[in-house]
């Protein structure tokens, strides 16, 4: 069992992780703006936390044996949230990452696609920003898992493909659903497989 903070348990992957850190038997210490939206579950403390206070975070994080983030890139900053993990003393780190990032052909992500939606091209760049900043640190040790393309509320099946940088693509196009997300998330944090990498998961 982990003793785990989660940031963002309030949104759509962050709730989904919430219930499978629950359902797998962790600790969870819930964290969003709206602490009140967060589902009431067994062992899980919510509490109110701003992304964009380090100082506050770190105080939340410190006891816990990872930090999982899981808020929009558009409204967060790499050097806070992972100065925030190191000043609690926190050793892993795990994020929610995006699909614009991964590469479609050696070289070429999916945000510099022509075809790619211009209303998610600020989150999705934010998010390949955060990613870079990562891969310019090693401590604390973090993991960064992109969705597929399609990222939607769905089954949890148990069933899927990994990967590392390139997009995943089945006959279906490329999806994953958020519970399914979840239980890739929650795996690396029991046997962790990508230290200090990105990784994807998709059907």
């Amino acid at each position: 069992m982990a003793n785990v903070a989660l940031l963002g348990a309030s949104g759509n992957a962050g709730a989904r992780l919430l219930k499978e850190l629950v359902e797998r038997g962790h600790q969870v210490t819930a964290i969003a703006r709206q602490p009140e939206r967060i589902e009431a579950l067994a062992n899980v403390r919510a509490v109110a936390g701003d992304a964009n206070d380090a100082a506050a975070l770190a105080e939340l994080f410190k006891g816990h044996d990872a930090v999982i983030s899981a808020v929009p890139f558009t409204g967060s900053d790499a050097a806070t949230l992972v100065s925030a993990v190191r000043d609690a003393g926190v050793p892993r780190y795990l994020v929610v990452g995006g699909a614009g990032s991964l590469e479609v052909a050696p070289g070429e992500r999916v945000v510099d696609q022509p075809d790619f939606p211009p209303e998610y091209k600020p989150e999705a760049t934010a998010g390949a920003v955060f990613l870079d900043y990562l891969r310019g640190i090693t401590q604390p040790e973090w993991t960064f898992l992109s969705p597929s393309a399609v990222f939607v509320p769905g089954e949890r099946t148990g069933t899927f493909r990994l990967g590392k940088d390139a997009l995943l693509v089945s006959e279906e196009g490329s999806s994953i659903s958020f519970e399914d997300f979840a239980v890739a998330m929650v795996d690396e944090l029991e046997r962790p497989a990508h230290p200090n990498q990105r990784f994807t998961v998709g059907y």
